[in-house]
């Protein structure tokens, strides 16, 4: 077979999925015959409301000079870790704003962090394409610096996200721009498995955030600049459980709903979007209308306590607060006045009793976000 007849077999095959994918996003929409908030309306059920002193700024935490990229909170304590673009991990207080631990980073381009469950260590991983681990406890160097305790080297792209095992110090999950997901083995540094890569079923482009459920730690989400979320089985690494489609950017951040039986997720698109584990279905899109062309990209999300409440941070420095019930928005607190980050949100996250919430931005500031006024914890 000659060159000039593979490439017309080639095109003829592009031409034949693009009409299959096309045939089957029609075929979802005939099926989404209705959504959370159209039968929540048929119900006569209320959005959340909100008062002016629900939902205010409590903390600045300042220090880091270069944009926030990445934070997270201690499982049980009121600690956050935040990574910047100036080489730095920063342990805050939450409480205090104090600072408890600064640590310099071997590579300056860091893109993610997280807390160990027990709140002893932290993770970070960026475009040296590893993941470093840091025990809290261990003594600095001369320099007053942290050194690294573990070393995760194995991927073959950039590290774009890690989040530990629940309940568990000794395992975490990494996503990469090498396509693949990782679960990895601490004690001994070597990888447990790998998602993707050279099986068909795993993502096509850059895996961008992972998941991993409450309920259930060894299923787990990622998303991807393919478009599309993909649910894991940490026991079966040769073929996702199943693919989630609909967005029509970057899918950026994924979440999973507290019940472990639905995830979120936020894309380039400028939607969030709700589906649901076991049927595959999309139950819910977000999406706020804007006066300009241009439409601001979802970087972060979070759901509250409940699931009621769906947080998200926007690339033009707003923050939504969702009902997540009748897909409406409640508040927004990047038009606070006094109270907004002055560039892209670039990461968010809850505290674990769901009483507040962090907010990194390039304004190299973190914000601290408490319930106030009358209002419960949703």
């Amino acid at each position: 077979m000659s060159v000039s007849e593979l490439k017309e077999r080639h095109v003829a095959a592009i031409e034949t999925v693009n009409s299959l994918r096309e045939q089957l996003k029609q075929k979802r929409r005939l099926l989404l015959d209705t959504d959370i908030a159209g039968y929540a309306r048929e119900q006569g059920r209320n959005p959340v409301s909100f008062g002016p002193t629900d939902l205010v700024c409590c903390r600045i935490l300042q220090g880091h000079t270069g944009k926030v990229y990445s934070l997270d909170w201690t499982p049980e304590k009121n600690k956050i870790v935040s990574a910047s673009q100036d080489g730095r991990l920063i342990v805050w207080n939450a409480l205090t704003s104090q600072k408890t631990h600064a640590i310099k980073l071997p590579c300056a381009w860091v893109m993610t962090c997280a807390f160990s469950p027990a709140g002893q260590s932290v993770a970070c991983g960026g475009l040296d394409s590893v993941c470093s681990i840091f025990n809290l406890n261990s003594p600095t160097d001369k320099d007053g610096n942290l050194t690294v305790s573990r070393m995760l080297s194995g991927h073959k792209g950039y590290v774009s996200s890690c989040q530990y095992v629940p309940d568990e110090d000794t395992h975490l999950i990494t996503s990469s721009g090498d396509k693949t997901c990782v679960l990895w083995d601490i004690t001994t540094g070597l990888r447990t498995s790998v998602f993707g890569g050279e099986f068909q079923s795993g993502h096509t482009a850059d895996v961008l955030s992972v998941s991993i459920s409450r309920s259930n730690s060894r299923m787990f989400v990622s998303g991807s600049c393919d478009s599309t979320a993909r649910l894991w089985d940490t026991r079966v690494a040769s073929r996702a459980v199943r693919t989630f489609h609909g967005h029509e950017g970057d899918v950026n951040t994924v979440k999973f709903f507290p019940d472990g039986n639905r995830f979120g997720t936020g894309s380039d698109d400028g939607t969030c979007r709700l589906f649901d584990v076991r049927t595959g279905h999309q139950l819910q899109v977000f999406y706020q209308q804007h006066g300009d062309d241009e439409i601001p990209h979802v970087t972060s999300i979070a759901f509250s306590i409940s699931g009621r409440l769906l947080f998200v941070g926007y690339s033009n420095g707003d923050c939504y607060v969702w009902d997540t019930l009748l897909a409406e928005v409640v508040l927004n607190l990047g038009s606070m006045h006094n109270s907004s980050h002055e560039a892209r949100i670039s990461c968010l996250g809850l505290s674990a009793d769901g009483s507040a919430l962090c907010t990194g931005s390039w304004d190299t500031n973190l914000k601290i976000w408490a319930f106030g006024g009358h209002r419960k914890i949703i």
